[in-house]
This record gives structure tokens, C-alpha cells and sequence, in this order.
């Protein structure tokens, strides 16, 4: 099974790409999280969040398919 993510934002700088798809099936995010850390040593130092479906999620949240989007910090006014 591969895992679909989206990188926005400066993630999407650090990583060089907008969109990937891993042949890896983590089961939670925190798993994800170390996997992409290893291939991008950048997204160490970013502050980012995890949303699945559009719905921010934490780091302990399983991962049982859907859209994974990497977000860096956002404002609102």
C-alpha cells in the first residue's frame, strides 16, 4: 500500500516537491513522521502540523488511508 502526502508551504521548499506518494505503510502519524524526517532532515527544524482528511490530527493518530497534507504555521485575521 503506498501513502499519498501533500506538502504546502515551505514544506513543499524543504521537501522539493509539492506531492509524493511512499510505497511505505506507517501506522501512525508519529511513525510517518520519522520516515519522512529521514528522508528530509530539513523538516526537523520546521514547525509544521498533520492533517488526514482535511482535520488537523496529532502525532499519535493511526493512519488507515486518506489525504496526509504536511502544513506549516498559519495566521488568520
Amino acid at each position: 500500500m503506498s501513502t499519498n502526502i501533500k506538502y504546502f508551504g515551505l514544506l513543499a521548499e524543504v521537501t522539493s516537491c509539492r506531492e509524493e506518494s511512499l510505497s511505505i505503510s506507517p501506522s501512525t502519524v508519529n511513525e510517518l513522521l520519522e520516515v519522512l524526517c529521514d528522508k528530509y532532515p530539513g523538516l526537523k527544524e520546521k514547525d509544521f502540523r498533520v492533517a488526514i482528511d482535511q482535520k488537523l490530527v496529532s502525532e499519535d493518530t493511526p493512519i488507515t488511508g486518506g489525504e496526509i497534507a504536511l502544513l506549516p504555521p498559519f495566521s488568520g485575521g
